[in-house]
């Protein structure tokens, strides 16, 4: 029958939704006209306000380039990429978790680096730093084999995609923990950095008034047969933007111990001092081993 008053609309589009066929579809999408319709009646949105609004989505995905993703930066700055990946780990989001956000420059591809080797692939001038870590599963054993992605911004704050002075895959390692579960190696140590501010992103935290910073962090994607993948994010609580993150990424399960040094590096010569070590311990809970689709190229 023809749709005679707005209060109409939503049961009859709610009754073709109801029609598909995969029941976890079905699910998300009765939910999410529930939601939506209601969110429409709530702001009373406007026809001016909702032509606007499809054009801020149609330039979100007009912004996707091979070294950038505004979805995902926007996804994070909402606080939805957050809000899902503490629901699905951590038991349901009951207990703390290693698992972090992917963010918008994970790469596939990174190259091999021996334990004990360096992901600096062109001169990149900062402190060293020396990472020793460790994986386990929820019991506390060892996880040996496991392949560890790991990468980082370089001390200007840009990641090496972003940056035309960077080697290409500077700042970034594939590592695989040794029987103990260990993997280790040498970088420089990252500082914090703005998240791109020239799209939609930037002009939502320019009428927020809200900071672009991402406090200092590490990236891993550790992958295991019988684990769930690992995405993680270890972040340094010396950073001035540790408690305000604009990706609500920071967790104190994330929070890692930066250790500054003055005397010289016990092992590398060339490290006079001063210079920092991280040490911190992953934790993988069981589940499907599969890698994300990666948000740039």
């Amino acid at each position: 029958m023809p749709i005679r008053t707005e209060s109409e609309v939503t049961p009859a589009v709610l009754a073709v939704m109801n029609r598909t066929e995969d029941p976890r579809l079905r699910e998300i999408l009765v939910a999410m006209v529930k939601h939506l319709h209601a969110f429409v009646r709530e702001v009373r949105l406007s026809e001016a306000e909702f032509r606007e609004a499809t054009a801020v989505l149609n330039e979100i995905g007009q912004l996707q380039t091979d070294s950038h993703n505004e979805f995902v930066l926007m996804a994070g700055s909402l606080g939805v990429s957050s809000l899902v990946c503490l629901l699905n780990n951590g038991d349901k989001g009951q207990t703390e978790t290693s698992q972090s956000l992917l963010g918008p420059f994970w790469r596939l591809n990174s190259p091999r680096v021996e334990n004990g080797g360096t992901i600096i692939r062109s001169e990149t001038p900062g402190m060293p730093l020396f990472v020793h870590a460790k994986v386990i599963d929820r019991e506390g054993k060892p996880i040996a084999g496991a392949e560890v992605d790991v990468w980082h911004a370089s001390p200007v704050g840009l990641y090496e995609n972003q940056d035309p002075d960077q080697a290409e895959m500077n700042l970034r390692g594939k590592l695989t923990t040794d029987e103990e579960g260990r993997f280790w190696f040498r970088t420089v140590k990252m500082v914090g950095y703005p998240i791109p501010v020239d799209g939609v992103v930037g002009r939502l935290l320019k009428a927020q008034g809200r900071h672009p910073y991402r406090p200092a962090h590490l990236h891993a994607l550790i992958f295991k047969h019988g684990y769930k993948t690992l995405i993680s994010q270890v972040f340094d609580p010396s950073d001035p933007n540790i408690d305000s993150d604009v990706q609500f990424g920071v967790t104190a399960a994330l929070t890692g111990d930066f250790v500054h040094h003055e005397e010289p590096h016990p092992t590398d010569a060339d490290v006079a001092g001063p210079w920092f070590s991280l040490d911190y311990t992953y934790v993988m809970e069981p589940g499907e081993a599969a890698l994300p689709r990666p948000p740039i190229k």
